[in-house]
């Protein structure tokens, strides 16, 4: 008699998810419940809200958990509907179908009774009212209200996005007399007042800007006023990073599971280093345990290990970050990165570049001034921004590289300082021509110089954020800091002013000896000039002056 196998139940661990959406069976996470507070209460009160928040930081972790718990409560019928399956479909006349076909489809998988008949004998030519007629007729024969959380939606653009905003405000109107949704959620990344779309045939980044103006050669479709988007949208709700507390709850969890500890200055550096993002959080945790330790849990979660891990993912970049850097081309963020790297210029906080940039989780405000979101954004902003003269420096014409500028142990600065005059004087024409950021061309070229010495076994620190009027940079090599403060000469006061900002930079870091690199960007005037090296004492500190 032949034998059947046993077949034992399979052991799933739970893990750090980097790929999409959270559930609690498979990953750890924080109670999606918690991140938000309110929008149960706006639901209650049949309200119509937004909820926006960066890519990867929970929008459909948090969305999913909601539909589960309203359908499980028993007083609603919920649904989750995510649209992106209509981007860049610009034109009403087929977005708003597949709009249609995107609720008929998600409602198929829900527990809303008799969603397969959804829009079934619709008529989609009538595409300026068909959604709503749809809405209302489904909404007619339900026992309970309706809520509807609709996902992506900033994949909607130009006509399409019009029209749908436009349906759903005269139903949102009528609901007093004629069956509509009892409260939607509009999410995405972006603050729905904040969207321009302009019809641009030879654009590339159709949907880019605002849904409420429409500008053809010939036709102008006028904005919505405030009024008329305050009427719909009565809420919104940005999705917040990670606190301490929550990521040292989030990290507990696999502590709980696997007996492996993450010692309290791991989880520090993780806080500092991420400002609680939540899929560099769970990329850190998975790139330490799974990619360095192999999954061996009997070692534990150390500081080092964590900064080996945020190296790798600074090196790799994976999809996150690539998604985000591929922004940097974009003139709208340029207009905000540029100026935020020069430390230079003033950025507009009201201004649509900024709140795409901000939107798109690239940077946050502190103390008034705009810095990247976390130091590993910054890091990688500037890596990116910087590749092309990190790849042109490893032609082996150029020996800028340790250990050429070792000396009983620690960096010859005069020296390396010299070279760069040197490398500057005669590349400069050309890397300011390369850089897509023209005007900071300067700062990312000697930082990519920095970096090809860095790399020998040192580290670069980097200060960045607008309105300070200077770079800050330290390089570290050997437990041993070299405070560099970038500086663009602008009018004569530019001196008396650097001084006392490298000085206080440089009491900060505890050093006694730092350096003022001054580009001095005059065409006018000749190398002989801008090109000189001299050494200054302010308050016991000797800072030495490089011009370039």
């Amino acid at each position: 008699m032949l034998k059947m196998p046993t077949y034992y139940p399979l052991l799933i661990m739970r893990y750090f998810n980097i790929a999409g959406p959270c559930n609690v069976t498979d990953h750890y996470m924080i109670n999606a419940s918690t991140r938000l507070r309110g929008v149960e209460q706006l639901i209650a009160q049949k309200q119509y809200f937004v909820i926006h928040a960066a890519r990867q930081s929970g929008k459909t972790t948090y969305l999913r958990d909601l539909t589960q718990r309203l359908n499980a409560g028993g007083q609603y019928y919920a649904l989750y509907c995510s649209l992106e399956g209509v981007q860049n479909v610009t034109d009403a006349k087929e977005g708003i179908p597949a709009v249609v076909s995107c609720i008929k489809k998600f409602l198929l998988f829900s527990p809303v009774p008799e969603g397969d008949k959804f829009a079934e004998d619709a008529d989609m030519t009538d595409y300026l009212n068909v959604l709503s007629i749809a809405l209302t007729l489904l909404c007619m024969q339900l026992d309970k209200p309706l809520v509807i959380l609709f996902d992506e939606v900033d994949c909607l653009s130009e006509g399409t996005l019009i029209s749908f905003l436009r349906q759903l405000r005269s139903g949102y109107n009528d609901r007093s007399t004629v069956p509509f949704p009892h409260s939607v959620a509009l999410v995405g990344m972006r603050n729905i007042r904040d969207y321009k779309a302009k019809v641009r045939p030879d654009s590339e980044s159709l949907g880019s800007a605002s849904p409420f103006n429409i500008v053809t050669k010939t036709y102008t479709l006028q904005n919505f006023t405030k009024e008329e988007i305050t009427h719909l949208v009565t809420k919104t709700y940005t999705l917040q990073n990670f606190t301490k507390e929550e990521i040292t709850h989030l990290y507990r969890q696999h502590t709980d599971a696997t007996g492996q500890l993450f010692e309290e200055d791991a989880i520090a550096l993780v806080c500092e280093q991420t400002q609680g993002q939540p899929w560099l959080v769970n990329a850190i945790a998975n790139q330490a345990i799974v990619e360095i330790l192999q999954s061996d849990y009997t070692k534990p979660v150390t500081a080092a290990l964590v900064d080996e891990a945020i190296q790798s993912i600074i090196l790799n970049r994976p999809t996150h970050i690539d998604s985000l850097l591929e922004r940097l081309k974009e003139d709208r963020v340029r207009s905000i990165v540029e100026p935020m790297i020069l430390g230079e210029g003033f950025i507009d906080k009201e201004s649509d570049d900024f709140l795409y940039a901000r939107d798109l989780g690239l940077i946050r405000v502190v103390n008034s001034l705009v810095e990247p979101a976390n130091p590993i954004y910054a890091e990688v902003i500037v890596r990116k921004l910087s590749s092309l003269a990190q790849e042109e420096l490893k032609n082996p014409k150029y020996p800028y590289r340790l250990p050429r500028y070792l000396k009983d142990g620690q960096i010859d600065m005069d020296y390396l300082m010299r070279d760069f005059q040197q490398f500057w004087r005669e590349n400069s024409a050309i890397w300011v021509k390369k850089c897509d950021y023209e005007e900071a061309a300067p700062h990312l070229v000697l930082m990519a110089f920095l970096q090809r010495v860095a790399n020998g076994g040192g580290q670069i620190f980097r200060e960045i954020a607008s309105g300070t009027g200077r770079l800050d940079l330290c390089l570290l090599y050997e437990n041993r800091k070299y405070p560099i403060e970038l500086k663009i000469r602008y009018g004569e006061k530019y001196l008396e002013e650097g001084l006392e900002q490298t000085a206080r930079y440089m009491d900060i870091l505890g050093c006694s000896e730092g350096w003022m690199v001054v580009f001095d960007r005059r065409t006018a005037v000749k190398w002989e000039d801008k090109i000189y090296t001299k050494k200054e004492t302010v308050d016991g500190k000797t800072i030495t002056i490089v011009g370039v």
